[in-house]
């Protein structure tokens, strides 16, 4: 018997990294589990996987921008399940530089991922939570979202936002028992250093890709615990750095 029997979890961004490990975790757990991503491929190896080992899973093609589509993903969930009892907001891109380099495209990718697409995806599960009297939404922030870095400033920006959306969810939906939990990472060896483009960025991140970084499933695990725990417990916050990272 898993400490997630018979619950439902959403996990956004499902298609690698955090995401991709957080599936495994609560499916692990017993939840049945909905992925969601962009990377349709991706996504079928990870079912094959959690089906392989007993689990439950739904795969659903998902752009968090879109927030039709997102909607769509809770609803698809619910259809299938029966219920949304938690959903991992997970989908996220990291694209710094500076502010002065004017990557405005980049900008609006990251608000749009990081935030609109986080909002999106909460509005709709807030509304079967509701009608359910119980849920838990886990929003995944990062150290950025309380330490600037001279490259991070508008990566922050979006961070300190899904802080300050999170505590606010916290206060609105304290009297429909949905617990609201955001996890805030350091350096994960995951792919988003990958997709940062300006030179000067990647290399100003040199010192923490050289330490020992997090891995994925440390994240998971992290988020597993916090799930899990009783209804009365409502574990709001966790910081989680690498042993070596200095900041």
């Amino acid at each position: 018997m898993g400490k997630l029997d018979g619950k439902v979890a959403v996990v956004t961004g499902a298609s690698s990294g955090i995401g991709e490990a957080t599936a495994e975790a609560l499916a692990a757990e017993g939840a049945s589990v909905v992925v969601a991503a962009r990377r349709e491929d991706r996504l079928a190896d990870l079912v094959q996987r959690i089906e392989g080992d007993g689990g439950r899973v739904l795969s659903v093609q998902c752009d968090v921008t879109d927030e039709d589509q997102a909607h769509d993903l809770i609803k698809h969930a619910e259809q299938e399940f029966g219920s949304v009892d938690i959903l991992i907001n997970n989908a996220g891109v990291m694209l710094l530089s500076k502010v002065e380099k004017g990557l405005s495209d980049q900008w609006r990718q990251m608000f749009d991922v990081n935030v609109l697409g986080l909002l999106y995806a909460t509005d709709a599960a807030v509304e079967v939570m509701k009608r359910q009297k119980s849920g838990h939404i886990v929003n995944i922030s990062s150290v950025a979202g309380r330490k600037v870095r001279p490259t991070g400033g508008v990566y922050s920006g979006t961070k300190f936002a899904v802080n300050a959306i999170s505590e606010g969810l916290r206060q609105e939906l304290l009297e429909d028992n949905i617990r609201i939990t955001m996890v805030e990472p350091g350096a994960v060896d995951t792919e988003l250093p990958d997709h940062i483009t300006d030179d000067e960025a990647l290399e100003g991140m040199g010192g923490l890709m050289s330490i020992e970084r997090l891995q994925s499933e440390d994240i998971a695990n992290a988020i597993a615990y916090v799930v899990t725990q009783p209804e009365r417990v409502s574990v709001n916050e966790i910081l989680i750095r690498p042993t070596q990272q200095p900041n």
